[in-house]
């Protein structure tokens, strides 16, 4: 039962995310607002993180799951890709790389900014 009431909470706030995104007029898939909005009641301590975290964990690990589907489309659409196979193959892993490296910039900047933040209380 707590794995419901769990599942209910984060399916409660993608939905709220999905209906922000008809509400304010930017171009943010409504799945970015709801994890803003639950990163934001997280933090504010609204909802804790005992009522979300196991399911969370399972949704994560389950994740991999997930990429079948649109690993099928990719197959599936095959000769509208072929043509740029070879960009393609040069641009996702160059972004990938890149993306990976900012991440863990920002990353060690924010640990690096609470650990200051920490000594200075």
């Amino acid at each position: 039962m707590k794995y419901i009431k769990q599942l209910g909470i984060i399916l409660g706030i993608a939905c709220i995310g999905e209906g922000m995104r008809y509400l304010i007029p930017l171009p943010v898939p409504g799945s970015i607002y709801g994890l803003l909005l639950l990163l934001t009641l997280l933090m504010l301590k609204v909802i804790k993180l005992d009522c979300v975290e196991q399911t969370g964990r399972f949704l994560i690990e389950i994740m991999p799951v997930m990429f079948i589907s649109p690993a099928a489309g990719i197959i599936k659409s095959w000769e509208q890709i072929e043509g740029i196979l070879i960009p393609l193959c040069v641009i996702i892993p160059v972004s990938t790389c890149l993306v990976m490296a900012v991440t863990g910039k920002v990353t060690d900047k924010i640990f690096s900014w609470k650990e200051g933040k920490g000594k200075d209380e």
